[in-house]
């Protein structure tokens, strides 16, 4: 018996190390994009946060791009990066002003529906970002590990079940149309980060994070993707 439990411990030891290996030799190329300012704005904290990532997170290549806000020319550009570079793992960051949280969306909606013009002068309203494309499409990230896990680390983080109807629902949408019809092998999502600290100076009452712990933020995001195979099973449902 006891020889039986000494080779079934080593087993469930070997397999937790073949998958964690695994995990972790599986992404070796990150894209991660932020956008540029937009409404106003003289700088986009998306971008800023990702500017300041390493060029290298857990042997994996951090490929660290701008987008435009821009309806027609954000899709395009995201498909250039990613036929350029080949990534294994994809994270867009976006700004939500007035959220208090690092923000994890959970889900993009087939729908453009703009509050305000993107930078091109388009306002697009209640069109369909692909016609042959589903009504939603999920996350490709372990959304509740790094909501969970950005959380350990000191910066609030929550899982969102919006990620709005402007720029940032689109290519989030996008990216996962791009992922579910052309690249099922990749994986990929949205994030979703505050006001700066510097934003928010002429902004009474209005909730705000440093670009410090943006970075920080993402570069857990980035860890966590790379060594986490399924996505943990813990509630992160809300209300409303």
């Amino acid at each position: 018996m006891k020889k039986i439990l000494t080779v079934v411990t080593f087993l469930f030891s070997f397999l937790a190390f073949s998958t964690a290996f695994a995990n972790e030799n599986s992404i070796k190329k990150v894209l991660i994009t932020g956008f540029a300012p937009f409404g106003g704005e003289a700088t986009n904290p998306s971008f800023e946060a990702v500017k300041a990532l390493p060029d290298n997170i857990d042997g994996a290549q951090i490929i660290k791009k701008e987008l435009p806000v821009s309806f027609e020319e954000s899709i395009a550009k995201l498909k250039e990066y990613i036929k350029e570079y080949n990534p294994d793992l994809i994270i867009c960051v976006g700004q939500a002003g007035g959220r208090y949280n690092i923000s994890v969306e959970r889900v993009a909606i087939n729908i453009d529906d703009a509050r305000i013009p993107d930078n091109d002068g388009n306002k697009p309203i209640d069109t369909k970002i692909f016609a042959n494309g589903e009504n939603a499409y999920f996350s490709k990230l372990p959304i509740k590990a790094i909501a969970q896990n950005i959380n350990k680390s000191g910066v609030p983080a929550e899982v969102s079940n919006t990620a709005g109807t402007y720029v940032c629902n689109h290519i989030m949408y996008a990216l996962l149309y791009e992922l579910n019809k052309n690249y099922p092998n990749k994986s990929g999502g949205f994030i979703h980060v505050p006001y700066s600290t510097e934003q928010a100076v002429d902004k009474v009452n209005t909730p705000s994070m440093s670009i410090e712990d943006m970075t920080k933020a993402l570069a857990v995001a980035i860890k966590t993707s790379i060594s986490t195979g399924m996505d943990i099973k813990v509630t992160a449902g809300k209300e409303s």
